[in-house]
């Protein structure tokens, strides 16, 4: 059965989407069987693996009922990817009814077996996206920038997350933080690591050993099409997150 991962913060740009085709694309070059799913009405996970975002079924079409699993799954060379779009913006009021929460879960419970990893892209948001994502994961991973509104966001979702726990996935853990667009020459970097570690605590975490540092090819990579372990192979981004999903893979395996 899938190792189901999901990537969350309710702040925007701290680097959900491109931690999220880095897993992706690193899993599968490593023989994985992987399958990425966005749940982010912006689209920014299948466009920044070559997919037409706005010419393509998406997540919404199976929400709706429009289509099945199988004619919504994009096969590319980097892993298998559910799409999605604005479309999905609506879900809030759209989808209203009972079990609402388990939208995910009901969607991809004949396919689980399919997939060595499931990786979950989540809107910047705590809405009813990001609490589907929560209810399906087996571990969350929360990557932050090191700036005091990231780590006041990161706060923010205990809340969402002790919520889900008890009422709908007793067994989701957060596995850990990770810094991303990390310089550890500055100061305030130094600071917030510390500050990150307090609240790491207070989820019952860790902040990850390895940390992602900035690049102007993880801008460029998405308009590539390719994840920045593809598009830039040797830069200090793109080894920082091999050296993660090494780190990563130790810890799954630890703890199965």
């Amino acid at each position: 059965m899938a190792y189901i991962i999901a990537i969350t913060n309710q702040k925007g740009g701290v680097g959900k989407t491109t931690t999220s085709c880095a897993l992706i694309s690193g899993l599968t070059a490593r023989g994985k069987k992987v399958l990425g799913i966005d749940l982010d009405p912006q689209g920014n996970l299948g466009f920044s693996l070559g997919i037409e975002i706005d010419d393509c079924p998406t997540v919404y079409d199976i929400f709706k009922n429009r289509l099945d699993l199988t004619e919504v799954i994009q096969h590319t060379e980097f892993g298998d990817i559910i799409p999605s779009n604005i479309l999905l913006s609506g879900a809030e009021l759209e989808f209203n009814r009972s079990g609402r929460e388990f939208l995910l879960k009901n969607l991809i419970s004949n396919i689980e077996n399919d997939y060595d990893y499931i990786i979950v892209d989540t809107p910047p948001a705590l809405n009813i996206l990001t609490v589907n994502a929560y209810v399906v994961a087996n571990a969350l991973i929360i990557p932050m920038i090191p700036e005091i509104l990231s780590l006041l966001g990161v706060s923010q979702i205990k809340e969402t997350i002790d919520t889900v726990k008890k009422f709908y996935n007793q067994n989701l853990q957060v596995m850990g933080i990770l810094l991303t667009k990390y310089n550890s020459r500055l100061n305030l970097a130094k600071e917030v690591n510390e500050m990150a570690e307090n609240i790491a605590n207070q989820l019952y975490t860790h902040v990850f050993d390895t940390k992602i540092r900035t690049g102007v090819s993880v801008a460029e990579a998405p308009a590539h099409g390719e994840s920045i372990i593809t598009y830039s192979p040797k830069s200090k981004p793109s080894f920082d997150y091999n050296s993660f999903l090494d780190e990563l893979l130790k810890k799954i395996e630890s703890n199965s």
